[in-house]
């Protein structure tokens, strides 16, 4: 297991205030790769993507206290596209705060592509403020259709927990966890999860691929495996 990073850490990023125009794809607010011992903390980001970004070869990265949105939410990825990827490892994303994204946090990489690893990933204390697709481990990601489905994704994903997560989904999908047909996840855990749906597209509901998630404490809504469950 990665250490998390401390004070006095590689680097350090606090008390920022970063706004893009929400409209203009492509403007990550903060993307962290190859780096090892980053702290973000105590900021505000608005942006037209994600919030903050973590490539490959990114380790020992801590995210807390950072007030998110608009944007597309916290992501780990995408990896899997390019060859000779370096591995993710150690992250810690916690004590947040999703304002109106069009996603959560998130785990994603590319189908039908180069091989590479993430694991120990943590997202933890977190609120969703009316947040589209909330959680999410996404091993099906194709922006655009930039690429076919075809081949599953060759990224093992391993040790991710998601905990104490609560607020609103403007989705009804709350909670995805699709991995790849080849390279099941493992050691996913879920736990005291809380989400109150403020659409009206019938219940909540989640959704889960190739995984089998070690589910803990209250789930609102329940975590179905391998299927789609309403509540």
């Amino acid at each position: 297991m990665a250490k998390e990073p401390k004070l006095g850490a590689k680097t350090i990023a606090a008390n920022l205030a970063y706004a893009a125009n929400f409209q203009i794809p492509n403007t990550d607010g903060i993307h962290i790769g190859r780096s090892t011992g980053v702290n973000i903390t105590d900021s505000t980001i608005q942006t037209g993507d994600d919030c903050a970004s973590i490539g490959d070869g990114a380790k020992e990265v801590s995210i807390t206290t950072v007030t998110c949105g608009p944007g597309h939410g916290i992501s780990v990825g995408s990896l899997g596209r390019y060859p000779n990827e370096k591995p993710v490892e150690g992250i810690f994303v916690r004590n947040s705060t999703l304002i109106g994204t069009l996603n959560g946090v998130r785990v994603k990489t590319w189908p039908a592509a180069t091989s590479g690893s993430a694991t120990d990933m943590h997202f933890e204390n977190i609120i969703m403020q009316n947040v589209s697709n909330p959680v999410i481990i996404d091993q099906e990601y194709f922006p655009n259709n930039q690429c076919k489905l075809g081949s599953p994704s060759q990224v093992k994903i391993s040790q991710v927990s998601f905990k104490k997560i609560r607020g609103t989904s403007a989705s009804p999908v709350a909670i995805t966890l699709v991995c790849s047909k080849s390279l099941h996840c493992k050691g996913v855990e879920v736990g005291e999860i809380d989400f109150a749906y403020t659409g009206n597209q019938g219940n909540m509901t989640t959704h889960c691929a190739n995984v089998h998630p070690t589910l803990v404490g209250k789930l609102n809504p329940p975590v179905s495996v391998n299927s789609t469950q309403s509540s």
